[in-house]
């Protein structure tokens, strides 16, 4: 009896469309409505189009399976490999309509899909029908089930669901647990369910209606949210009071005269912190702190506040028109600084926090703005406005204290020490006053289930359910209700708390009206809340579990594909208890297990958080070893015919020079798999990130994510040299390169030039990781990093330093013509660089998003090599080129007798170029580089009669 299990080459081990689903994920990424997101906020969820995708590939055959079983260590002849390759398109073709978004619950595409993985499937059985644990591992009647071991936001076991397997969810942090069961465990559970509330019931057409899917919970959540929003208005509605257009209010305003007896909704009031001057002269008068006094600056509605001054007193008055230059800064000044708006003495950061620290940071209402009949009115604030909001009291506050030192903390430093300092005491009350309608609801609803014909159990369950979305949308209020939201003058809208994957702090910030119906406000979130069920209740049941990945066994004999936590990258637990410590409010009757502790489980997190761990080498040491862990068991448990799915985001930058400080974790983290005892077979860079509204017009904030194949590496894998391991290497990477990007049009794997670096590292590490070991000639094992730095060498890039293997391959993909910074980062990180690194060679432009190399034209003159202390064989032969066509043969000597180290390194790029250019057709370009070629001998010549470059010496 055959005891070796056979396990086909899967699609993603070899080649993927990375286009399509690149271009599918980006758009996905801008959908709003619809879009399961929108049931609850986590962060860097996977896009479920590449989700769909990898999951699909990592199940299917690729057409190559049969024939290498049959002929291990062969080489495939052209005309099979042709065929393989039309095989291939099929297959990408169903991929390319799988990802689109318009496709989501299209059971014609869907189905196909599943189809081709039944198929795949019983390929498999049949290959293993003698296998002692056939009856168990290889029913060709029953598809492996999925597990997603860190599983975070529900992209992954959401779309292996609706592929057609049996999805299991677990993670460590209650918030996601229950997020996973909002979306796997109860639409599915209750899918086909009629709608239990009277209204529906009451209906006309309710006996002949049919509810698919989680369409009749979705009803369910949208009447009893709408009864939650109604009774919150009855309770509290006095604190949110429209605002009278009053004939005094118009005498100043000549816009305000066709209003004036309106009541008009109130949207949001714009505040100022504010901090007692520094000045003495004015030290007992808070003055404000506000990073920006415009308003608005949409096209012919331009508002701003105005700051009126009368002696040691000051009021804001709401303004319409083009506003002062000044407005723009408010009394914000550089780094951190602000000025007394009194005196103009400059307030410094260090002030503000001893202040914040000691409790005395305050609050002034600067502006109202309100829904009039043609768009948003700005209005001025009143006293009794401020005090209504200031004087409001809570039922009830998490006083819980959060870490300071938490990933993407800002606050802490300003004085706020628990999760109710984030929030005014008019949003408490909101917030309050929502969670224990959350925990009041249950009942009635559980009563109008039995009314419905439940049963009393099904009832309760029924009843427990549609609680969890109605504490999600207490969560969607306090993500828009907080001293941290800030305003968006742009689209005259708020910006909610999360904008981005951190806590920074906020100056001036914008309190909603959750009773309005404009962004921000209940009804607007639980409208978008109800349509992300759209999405929901495909396939086979869904369970979702809390489980620590480094001792699950959920995993055992499952498809795995998992987005673990990145490194330092987001604090996923300390950021969540933001929506904790109020979703523990509402469901703690419901799910005591789930919510038994105060805050969620923080030290076995696998977040490598320096103050949490001692510092950044024992963090390190912690995720490397909690990941090895974690990966080990994943090793062991999965099931042994398929690949397993590992996402990898690389962080999403605040600016350029962040770009480049994740390789470290990268690295750890590929040192984990391979430790852990996994053999990687793929590497796929797939651009999934965006960066989020409020920094997209003014930072490079797009990063990329990598997704990792891996399979289990024997256990009896040999040991080999390092000489050894290179001979394979150029065995095995000519051929997968050809396997990615052979052929034209049709007949090529779309991998695009910008991607191969990456995507090549794949087949590579499939060589480093099948063995036990690598040894160097000293007899120590191989680090992961000299093997990867070995791989990228296939490249024939030896002789050049990082930041000319990015320019080299950013050129072949676009010349001198701009790209996406996303791309740049996913090539730089490949090539052991960063986009700011480059860009501070002098030798690229990168701003806005935007990346583009400079062509030599604009090089800076004045330029010294002697003093570069960045002067990559890029940046050297295109000053050669510049000066070359200013000053000849001479002045190019001179240029290198001064970078005689890098003399053949450039010579061997101004030959790449010139032949890259006459290829493309780029015949400027390709004359540059052929007069520099040419010329060579000449320049040298110069270069060595050229006197020795001394420090002060200038070319150009």
């Amino acid at each position: 009896m055959n005891t070796t299990i056979k396990a086909p080459k899967k699609l993603i081990e070899v080649a993927l469309p990375l286009d399509a689903i690149n271009e599918a994920a980006a758009r996905e990424k801008s959908i709003r409505h619809g879009h399961p997101s929108t049931l609850h906020l986590w962060w860097a969820r996977r896009p479920l189009a590449a989700g769909r995708a990898v999951i699909f590939a990592q199940m299917v055959n690729d057409p190559s399976w049969k024939w290498e079983l049959e002929h291990p260590g062969e080489t495939p002849p052209n005309n099979i490999k042709a065929s393989w390759a039309a095989s291939r398109n099929r297959l990408f073709a169903i991929i390319k309509d799988l990802v689109k978004w318009e496709n989501t619950n299209d059971e014609t595409v869907l189905e196909k899909a599943r189809a081709e993985i039944r198929k795949s499937w019983r390929e498999t059985c049949d290959l293993n029908s003698d296998h002692p644990q056939a009856a168990e591992l290889f029913n060709p009647e029953k598809l492996p089930a999925f597990h997603d071991p860190f599983a975070g936001g529900g992209a992954l076991p959401l779309e292996a669901q609706r592929l057609g397997l049996e999805s299991y969810a677990s993670d460590i942090n209650p918030v996601p647990v229950l997020i996973n069961k909002a979306m796997i465990e109860i639409p599915t559970k209750f899918a086909g369910q009629s709608p239990v509330n009277p209204q529906a019931r009451a209906s006309s057409d309710a006996w002949s209606k049919r509810w698919e899917r989680a369409q009749g919970l979705a009803e369910d959540v949208r009447y009893y949210g709408q009864w939650m929003r109604d009774e919150a208005q009855k309770r509290i509605g006095y604190l949110y009071p429209p605002v009278e257009i009053t004939a005094d209010m118009a005498s100043e305003r000549p816009d305000l005269k066709p209003m004036v007896g309106q009541k008009l909704t109130v949207i949001a009031w714009i505040w100022a912190r504010t901090v007692k001057s520094p000045n003495p002269a004015f030290r007992h008068v808070k003055v404000p702190l506000a990073s920006s006094f415009v308003l608005s600056t949409k096209d012919k509605r331009e508002a701003y506040v105005e700051p009126v001054i009368d002696g040691d007193h000051y009021h804001f008055v709401a303004q319409v028109g083009r506003p002062p230059n000044d407005a723009k800064q408010g009394t914000k000044l550089a780094r951190g600084n602000f000025r007394c708006l009194l005196s103009g003495v400059p307030i410094s950061t260090e002030y503000i926090k001893t202040e914040a620290q000691a409790g005395r940071l305050g609050a002034r209402l600067m502006a109202v703005v309100a829904e009039g009949a043609k768009g948003r009115v700005y209005l001025s604030p009143t006293s009794e406005m401020e005090a209504l909001a200031l004087n409001a009291e809570p039922n009830w506050k998490p006083d819980i204290e959060f870490f300071q030192q938490a990933l993407g903390f800002r606050i802490g430093a300003y004085g706020m020490r628990q999760w109710s300092d984030l929030f005014t005491n008019r949003q408490l009350v909101i917030l309050s006053t929502m969670s224990e309608l959350v925990s009041e609801s249950r009942a009635l609803i559980e009563c109008d289930a039995k009314d419905s014909g439940l049963q009393e159990v099904e009832a309760a369950s029924y009843a427990k359910a549609v609680t969890v979305y109605l504490a999600f949308l207490v969560s969607q209020v306090a993500n828009h209700s907080s001293s941290l939201c800030g305003w968006n003058s742009a689209n005259t809208q708020m910006r909610s708390v999360f904008s981005r994957q951190a806590l920074p702090m906020v100056w001036d910030y914008a309190e909603s009206n959750p009773f309005s119906d404009s962004s921000g406000s209940f009804n607007n979130l639980y409208e978008r809340q109800v349509k992300g069920f759209e999405a929901l209740g495909h396939g086979l049941q869904g369970i979702s579990i809390q489980a620590d990945a480094n001792n699950q066994s959920i995993s055992r004999n499952k498809v795995v594909s998992t987005d673990p936590p990145y490194y330092d990258n987001i604090g996923y637990a300390d950021l969540s208890d933001f929506f904790y410590v109020w979703l523990r409010h509402s469901l703690r009757p419901a799910f005591p297990d789930l919510f038994s502790t105060v805050s969620t489980p923080k030290e076995d997190e696998l977040v490598a958080t320096p103050a949490r761990h001692g510092g950044g080498d024992a963090a390190a040491q912690f995720f490397l070893d909690g990941m090895t862990q974690a990966m080990h068991r994943l090793a062991d448990l999965t099931h042994p015919a398929f690949p397993v799915s590992i996402y990898y985001a690389f962080k999403q930058a605040d600016d350029e020079a962040e770009a480049g400080t994740s390789s470290k974790g990268w690295e750890t983290f590929l040192e984990a798999v391979v430790r852990a005892g996994f053999a990687i077979s793929g590497t796929w860079p797939t651009r999934t990130e965006k960066p989020g509204r409020m920094r997209e017009n003014d930072s490079n904030a797009l990063a990329s994510s990598i997704v990792l194949i891996s399979r289990r590496r024997p256990a009896a894998a040999a040991t080999i040299s390092r000489r050894a391991f290179q001979r394979e290497l150029n065995q095995v990477l000519p051929e997968a390169l050809d396997e990615m990007t052979r052929g034209s049009g049709d007949d090529r794997s779309p991998v695009a030039p910008v991607d191969l670096s990456q995507a090549i590292i794949g087949p590579g590490m499939a060589v480093f990781s099948k063995y036990a070991a690598v040894l160097e000639a000293d007899g120590t094992v191989m680090s992961v990093q000299t093997a990867y730095q070995l791989i990228n060498r296939f490249l024939a890039e030896d002789d050049f330093d990082h930041d000319t293997q990015f320019c080299l391959h950013w050129f072949e993909q676009y010349g001198w013509k701009e790209g996406r910074f996303g791309e740049a980062d996913t090539l730089a990180r490949a090539k052991g660089t960063s986009v700011d690194g480059v860009r501070q060679s002098g030798v690229l432009y990168a701003a806005g998003g935007v990346v583009r190399l400079l062509k030599w034209s604009e090089y800076a003159g004045g330029w010294d090599p002697a003093k570069d202390d960045r002067l990559p064989v890029w940046e050297a032969l295109h000053q050669i080129i510049r000066i070359f066509r200013a000053e000849g043969e001479s002045g190019a000597g001179k240029v290198l007798s001064a970078v005689a180290a890098k003399a053949e390194a450039t010579r061997q790029l101004s030959y790449r170029l010139y032949t890259l250019c006459e290829r493309a057709g780029w015949a400027e370009d390709a004359r540059a580089y052929n007069e520099i070629v040419t010329s060579w001998s000449a320049i040298e010549t110069a270069a060595t009669a050229a006197p020795k470059a001394h420090q002060n010496d200038l070319f150009g």
